[in-house]
């Protein structure tokens, strides 16, 4: 699958009579693979640190990326059946989610304190791609992928504080 492909649903899998037009639809499926892509590469960055973190603050970080990549794995389940809820498929192949996502894959950081201000920059910047998810699935009256959205920038917004916290020094 291209990134063209990725980003623009083709047609629907199943038949979805929700009370949402088949484009708004088809929109909101291409946002929410984003959020989708976003939220996949962000979890596999976590791990990484939580995997390869070293030092005083090791176990601190150790159980704080722990408690961020949970939560982020049940969000991945969340994201994609709601785009196949409204009736089309979610991305899977990781070339995709590359493509789509606007995190970017780790680099070689080793420092604790580097590794947690680039998770809170990801943290951040997927609160604020999610934003204009919200606002157009509130555009369309499309009120439980808004209220799902919202609750995300929630977690992001915290997970970026506490990082930002733990890295000050």
């Amino acid at each position: 699958m291209t990134a063209k492909m990725a980003t623009k649903p083709g047609r629907e899998t199943i038949p979805v009579q929700i009370g949402l037009e088949g484009a708004d639809r088809k929109r909101l499926a291409e946002l929410l693979s984003q959020a989708l892509a976003n939220t996949y590469v962000l979890y596999a960055k976590i791990q990484g640190v939580h995997w390869n973190v070293s030092g005083p603050n090791f176990f601190g970080i150790h159980k704080m990326t722990q408690e961020q990549y949970e939560d982020l794995a049940l969000s991945i389940d969340e994201l994609a059946e709601r785009i196949r809820a409204i009736g089309f498929l979610a991305p899977t192949r990781l070339q995709t989610f590359l493509e789509l996502s606007q995190i970017e894959e780790a680099g070689r950081d080793t420092k604790p304190q580097d590794m947690l201000e680039m998770l809170a920059k990801d943290h951040q910047a997927v609160a604020k791609s999610l934003r204009a998810a919200v606002s157009e699935a509130d555009e369309v009256d499309d009120v439980f992928t808004a209220d799902m959205l919202t609750a995300r920038i929630g977690s992001h917004e915290k997970f970026a504080w506490m990082l930002r916290a733990s890295a000050a020094t």
